[in-house]
């Protein structure tokens, strides 16, 4: 069945809020018990979607994509600050608060999967419906953005848990692509190579959350 872009917005609105949410918390907590309470003084780790929302790219940005063929919903939220200088193991503490987020999307997207088999089980509900698209949305939400996190390019979170692991020479040399990272991930939007390269990743973590599920 065809959504209606009313429909749409009401199947996708919670699944988005609470995607970036679970992430941007995840990484403001990690970040805490890891030493730095920078977050953590700025009420970010927290469960109020109103805390982490970013008017373009949480809100307007989504919902011009839901508005266009193809499925593919992109943007972001106000990111956690986070003082890297500040944590216990500076260089070794960024792995985690860095993972810390896709790590939370990828429970979700596991919370989501549960609630899609729950919807299953809804025979002659009239929950069943509404329920199973907005597992089915809740789960490619939060799969799409762990994915997308991964990506090795500073500053999304994959940047940063490699800067992490490399030797410090090589991480100082990655650093310097951070202020063109998001030019970089827009190009390769443009070009169609973004899709290719998340994919087969997309695919394994669906994979993944239906043997888990």
């Amino acid at each position: 069945m065809e959504l209606t872009l009313i429909q749409k917005v009401a199947v996708w609105a919670l699944p988005v809020l609470f995607a970036i949410t679970a992430h941007e918390a995840a990484h403001a907590y990690a970040a805490k018990r890891l030493g730095d309470p920078t977050a953590y003084l700025l009420g970010r780790v927290t469960f109020n979607p109103l805390k982490h929302i970013d008017p373009i790219g949480t809100i307007l940005l989504p919902l011009i994509f839901l508005m266009l063929p193809g499925g593919f919903l992109f943007g972001w939220a106000k990111p956690v600050p986070v003082d890297f200088g500040r944590l216990n193991h500076p260089k070794r503490d960024m792995l985690w608060v860095s993972a810390a987020g896709p790590a939370a999307n990828f429970i979700m997207a596991i919370i989501w999967g549960l609630f899609f088999k729950l919807a299953e089980g809804m025979d002659g509900s009239s929950f069943q419906l509404p329920l199973a698209y907005m597992s089915q949305a809740g789960i490619s939400i939060n799969v799409v953005l762990m994915v997308l996190n991964l990506i090795p390019v500073p500053p999304l979170d994959g940047g940063r848990m490699l800067m992490s692991v490399l030797p410090d020479h090589l991480a100082a040399k990655l650093a310097l692509v951070e202020p063109y990272g998001l030019f970089v991930l827009i190009g390769l939007m443009a070009t169609g190579l973004l899709n290719g390269i998340m994919s087969p990743f997309i695919a394994l973590a669906y994979r993944l959350i239906h043997f888990i599920v």
